[in-house]
């Protein structure tokens, strides 16, 4: 595994998290980074838990993370691998990277409370201010979900 940056310490925390994604409770959905190979992959961790707020109305006594934010996890992911492959926080760059494309996207398994979504990310390419992802996430080592993903960055406000 080639080294992170030289002022990043793993694991990233939420807190540094926070510092790199403009997403806030309920939709920040990524916990923990736990790998990086700068400009290559990622590995990051989702603690699902039954606090949730979309356990409540998906599924009533039967609660099921929804595959749309089992997407957007991963896609948060690859937005952490380009902020801590570049080390410059999106803050200061005053810009923001939208999901703009999801392909061969495939659920195999449901999300339930109690489950550690690990995501693993890897870069495909960058073209033009856009970043293609290739990302599984799994749980116990199972995979629950795969998709292709396409991001673009836009300015901030």
């Amino acid at each position: 595994m080639t080294e992170a940056p030289a002022a990043l310490t793993l694991p990233v925390d939420v807190t540094r998290i926070q510092q790199m994604l403009p997403h806030r409770y309920p939709f920040l959905l990524v916990d923990r980074v736990i790998e990086l190979e700068p400009h290559k992959r990622i590995r990051a961790i989702k603690n699902v838990t039954i606090n949730e707020p979309f356990f409540q109305g998906h599924f009533p006594g039967h609660p099921v993370m929804p595959g749309v934010l089992v997407v957007e996890a991963m896609a948060q992911a690859g937005g952490l691998l380009s902020q801590l492959s570049d080390g410059i926080p999106s803050t200061q760059r005053n810009k923001l990277f939208y999901l703009v494309k999801v392909d061969k996207a495939r659920f195999s398994k449901m999300v339930v409370p109690g489950d550690q979504l690990e995501l693993e990310v890897e870069l495909k390419r960058t073209l033009r201010g856009m970043a293609q992802y290739a990302c599984t996430a799994r749980v116990e080592g199972r995979e629950v979900a795969c998709a292709e993903i396409l991001c673009a960055e836009g300015k901030n406000g």
